[in-house]
């Protein structure tokens, strides 16, 4: 199971600082879509570059022009870049190919999406890895809705990752979902970084080794 730290909302320089008190912990990195449109693509490369043994995630979101941005993204160094369930099936399908032309991956935003028909649709054009995704907006009317987990099927073979305000508090509650991998932002981000990781990555790994 993945921890995936998401940068949003912060400076490069605070990017930078936590990444260095995390990176014991944490697998994936995420850099969020507020930090590439304040920095470009230019972060993207100088988090790879520094972090090369990281899976980095560019959060694009995604959900038109899919094949001119996720060639920006992978070709900065991204090993995902992010594109959104509601964008037409041409843009899905367009950056699925591009994705296997550059050996990376789409993870797929499910954002919005409250029909399984949909993520029925999405495997069968080829999406392999999804994210399910309590908006942050959302957010700030309650804690995660583990319900969310009712659009993945039992015999999917999808990838899942989950995302909206995991803290410590709500972990447990997720980890019994078994997601694949589990993003947390500001739980770390807003913390003693170091320390959060360090133990919600210990959560996650006594978890999955009594599972």
């Amino acid at each position: 199971m993945n921890i995936q730290l998401a940068l949003d909302r912060l400076s490069k320089d605070e990017c930078f600082r936590i990444l260095e008190e995390t990176k014991e912990s944490i697998d994936w990195i995420e850099i969020g879509t507020g930090v590439i449109k304040e920095y470009g693509m230019s972060i993207v490369r100088e988090i790879k570059s520094k972090y090369p043994d990281k899976t980095i995630v560019a959060d694009m979101k995604t959900c038109d022009a899919g094949k001119f941005e996720v060639i920006q993204a992978f070709e900065a160094g991204a090993d995902i870049t992010t594109v959104m369930a509601f964008s037409a099936d041409k843009t899905i399908t367009d950056t699925l190919a591009v994705a296997k032309q550059y050996q990376k991956r789409i993870m797929i935003d499910l954002l919005g999406v409250t029909d399984r028909k949909r993520v029925n649709q999405l495997e069968n054009l080829g999406v392999d890895l999804v994210s399910l995704h309590f908006g942050k907006d959302m957010q700030s009317e309650g804690e995660m809705d583990t319900d969310i987990f009712s659009l993945i099927q039992n015999d999917s073979m999808l990838e899942v990752a989950v995302a909206g305000g995991i803290n410590l508090e709500t972990l447990p509650a997720i980890l019994k979902k078994y997601p694949d991998t589990v993003i947390v932002g500001s739980a770390i981000t807003k913390a003693d970084s170091q320390a959060a990781a360090k133990e919600m990555k210990g959560m996650m790994d006594l978890y999955e080794s009594n599972y």
